[in-house]
């Protein structure tokens, strides 16, 4: 079942949320790369799930709010963490409201975030308006809607040399409790490659998960910026993409050997990674194609690129305050 959702102007004179009726349009079945815009649903940026993937678990939403305006969500049978992509916003939820404070752009800095849980009604706020992500999972657990601070994200450097990236932990497996939902961020310098060596999350083991997985992009330097982003059938399916990727843009990996991401030179890359799959343990674990492990084992005693990290978590995030939905209407 989709959650329904009502896009609100701010709030009425007397308090009421201002609602409109959500749209019913079932939308065209995704796959592969989709192109900023193309998937843009009930006054969302993008609206991946379940349904029009035609997977199981995994979905996306971005969300851009003007000054003042609010979002209403019904979390439905799904858990969703709100991540300000650009600018900050309130979440009320379960009778809290949490303030995000957010940052300037993906590239500036770490973001704070809110978890809401499943069966939750959740307003989301921009008094100055912004840019956010809704990373979701379908999930049986109902857990307590949280705060996640920006202090508490650890960031951590892969690979060395040109395969060098910066990975903000916010949602990872063992950083953040959620049932099945899984979402990290990624930053590559203009001129590296990342999620690389090809890996993969497609089948059951011991040492692998069985995980559907969305790329989210943005890019630094203007309209312009480009990157890439190969996938390549595994045995257990047959996705196959090679695509010029800009800011907005996602792809989606329901299976296959997923990497390299390529920054071209001059245009730094974000991805944000979104991840939920069946597995009755919460976890992020791959294999890397056999013909290019190797590649692993070289980065040995090698220093990663001096450009990272392009920033660090703070130290402390502003204390973090709740109040009741009541005291932020008029």
């Amino acid at each position: 079942m989709n959650p329904d959702d009502v896009r609100t102007e701010g709030v009425a004179a007397e308090g009421v949320l201002a609602e409109s009726a959500p749209a019913r349009d079932v939308p065209a079945p995704l796959s592969g790369h989709v192109p900023a815009a193309s998937a843009a649903r009930d006054g969302y940026d993008l609206w991946v799930d379940p349904a029009s993937a035609g997977w199981g678990y995994s979905s996306l939403r971005v969300l851009t709010l003007a000054p003042g305006e609010s979002r209403a969500l019904a979390s439905g049978d799904s858990e969703w963490i709100v991540l300000p992509l650009a600018g900050g916003c309130d979440v009320a939820v379960d009778g809290e409201v949490f303030e995000l404070h957010g940052r300037t752009d993906v590239f500036s800095g770490v973001s704070d975030f809110a978890y809401v849980p499943r069966d939750a009604h959740a307003v989301v706020t921009s008094r100055a308006g912004g840019r956010f992500a809704l990373t979701g999972a379908r999930c049986e657990r109902r857990l307590a809607a949280r705060y996640g601070p920006a202090s508490g994200v650890p960031v951590e450097l892969r690979g060395a040399g040109g395969a060098s990236r910066q990975v903000n932990n916010f949602a990872a497996a063992g950083v953040f409790t959620c049932d099945r939902l899984i979402a990290v961020e990624v930053l590559t310098p203009g001129g590296n490659w990342s999620s690389f060596p090809p890996h993969k999350h497609d089948e059951a083991s011991a040492t692998e998960s069985e995980l559907e997985e969305i790329y989210y992009f943005e890019l630094a330097g203007g309209p312009a910026a480009m990157g890439y982003q190969r996938v390549y059938p595994s045995r257990a399916g047959k996705t196959d993409v090679l695509a010029e990727v800009r800011g907005g843009d996602a792809v989606l990996i329901p299976s296959g050997w997923h990497g390299p991401s390529m920054a071209v030179p001059g245009y730094d890359m974000y991805y944000l990674n979104v991840m939920a799959g069946p597995g009755a343990e919460r976890a992020w674990l791959i294999c890397d194609d056999p013909a290019h492990a190797w590649v692993r084992g070289s980065w040995a005693g090698r220093p990663a690129d001096p450009r990272l990290p392009l920033y660090t978590a703070p130290e402390k995030t502003v204390p973090q305050e709740t109040a009741p939905l009541e005291e932020l209407r008029p």
